[in-house]
């Protein structure tokens, strides 16, 4: 990845941790990523207007596998990780190969964490760390109706029994 805002988590740690004594609001969020659509692009914009940067966790190849199914991702990591760095509103990518981003904010420290609105906060599990790190944790940003779930569930419908699909 020749990105220049992709980074493994050691290094971006330390240049969160640099921000941070600059008075820099760090905020965080975490997913899949996997065929980045509007929803996406709406979710992170809404997201860095919270703060001065926004970094983006991204799962792993093998852990979207474990938690969306064997026939996913679509999209490689390096290629999600890369379509992500390109948005104007991400500041940083980082991807982590486990299942919760637990360890990953633990690392990061961020000021703010964001889930999409599909949660609930006493549902998210790495409240506990991000709060323990004086962080916050926001949710309920999301777009209603724009999800990877729902864009393949269209693909599919829309491509079923064409077999392979055409183009010009």
């Amino acid at each position: 990845m020749l990105n220049p805002k992709i980074y493994h988590r050691s290094e971006l740690a330390s240049v969160l941790q640099e921000a941070k004594a600059d008075g820099k609001t760090v905020v965080t969020t975490n997913g899949c990523f996997d065929v980045l659509h509007l929803g996406h692009l709406r979710y992170l914009q809404a997201a860095r207007q919270l703060g001065d940067l926004l970094v983006v966790g991204v799962n792993s190849d093998s852990s979207v596998q474990q938690l969306k199914g064997e026939n996913r991702p679509l999209v490689p990591e390096a290629e999600r990780a890369e379509m992500l760095a390109g948005l104007e509103c991400v500041d940083y990518v980082v991807i982590f190969p486990e299942l919760t981003p637990i360890d990953l904010l633990s690392g990061l420290k961020p000021s703010i964490h964001v889930k999409g609105g599909d949660y609930k906060l006493e549902q998210l599990i790495e409240r506990e760390v991000v709060e323990a790190n004086g962080g916050k944790v926001v949710v309920g940003l999301n777009v209603p109706g724009k999800s990877t779930t729902n864009l393949i569930e269209v693909i599919c419908e829309r491509y079923k029994g064409v077999g392979a699909v055409n183009t010009p």
